[in-house]
């Protein structure tokens, strides 16, 4: 757990990928939902980095790295997240173009997964605890919304 939650640019990324999710859950296209959830989960991925990373002094890196790839360095716990994620990443490019590839069942399930890391995110973050962010229901409903506090 990093402690308090005080790291604003964090908690708005997790308000973005929560809209995100909204806009999944409302979505007529099994691509169009799998896009939204996927782009919520990177949401939260952007999140975690804005809490967490350090930016080190000197020359900086020539190579593009995924913020998959990052994130499993600046949170190991989240490692499998990541590596899940990353591997929809063609899907959710192909998706995003509106190329029906994906299922109804594929696009329902990442909108779930999705909302799982969200909610261990926001737990991470202490950003439940200190009510910045609430749940009206439980992570495993596809229904989960976040309010915005404070």
């Amino acid at each position: 757990m990093v402690g308090k939650f005080t790291r604003r640019p964090a908690l708005d990324l997790l308000h973005c990928a929560q809209e995100s999710l909204q806009e999944a859950v409302v979505a007529h296209t099994p691509h169009e939902r799998y896009s939204a959830a996927h782009l919520a989960a990177l949401r939260v991925a952007a999140a975690v980095l804005a809490a967490r990373a350090q930016v080190t002094p000197g020359p900086r890196r020539q190579r593009i790295r995924s913020a998959w790839d990052v994130l499993t360095e600046v949170a190991p716990e989240l490692g499998e997240w990541a590596a899940f994620f990353a591997a929809g990443a063609k899907k959710r490019a192909s998706a995003q173009a509106g190329i029906p590839c994906v299922t109804a069942r594929e696009a329902d399930d990442l909108v779930r997964d999705s909302q799982r890391f969200l909610y261990e995110v926001a737990a991470s973050l202490d950003a439940l605890a200190q009510g910045r962010l609430l749940f009206e229901t439980s992570p495993s409903d596809s229904r989960l919304q976040l309010l915005r506090v404070g």
